[in-house]
């Protein structure tokens, strides 16, 4: 049996995932880093992006919009603020959320303040439309 750690991913409203893995690839805010057993301790920030969790049946991805990972030689523990497994994702309502925010990101500049909430939204609904096409893939 391959060697294996603890993974914990959760949110401020409920654990997303808790199971023994083999690798953790993550999308640190300065670069995307992956977690094999016995890895260096180490805190880092998270940007949003893909969460790909491989244990010894499956592949699993996640869509995160950011947070936190801990990382120690036995454990990976995930504070994401938002994180939704690919199976979880609704692509017709994800495509038009999309959809949404890019027509109102068109009508504002980018000094309003409304601006960055709306980029935020148009970004994460295209991480989230990857990781669930992703997830199709294999």
């Amino acid at each position: 049996m391959a060697d294996l750690f603890q993974l914990d991913v959760v949110t401020p409203v409920r654990q997303v995932l808790s199971r023994q893995v083999e690798e953790v690839i993550a999308p640190g805010t300065v670069g995307e880093f992956g977690v094999l057993p016995g890895h260096t301790t180490f805190l880092t920030t998270l940007k949003p992006g893909r969460l790909t969790v491989m244990d010894p049946e499956t592949t699993v991805y996640m869509a995160i919009s950011g947070g936190f990972a801990e990382v120690t030689g036995t454990r990976v523990i995930i504070l994401a603020e938002t994180a939704e497994l690919a199976d979880e994702i609704d692509l017709a309502e994800t495509r038009k959320d999309l959809e949404i925010a890019q027509e109102k990101l068109k009508s504002l500049n980018r000094e309003d303040p409304e601006f960055a909430k709306w980029e935020k939204r148009a970004s994460m609904a295209e991480v989230k439309i990857k990781v669930a096409e992703d997830a199709k893939l294999g």
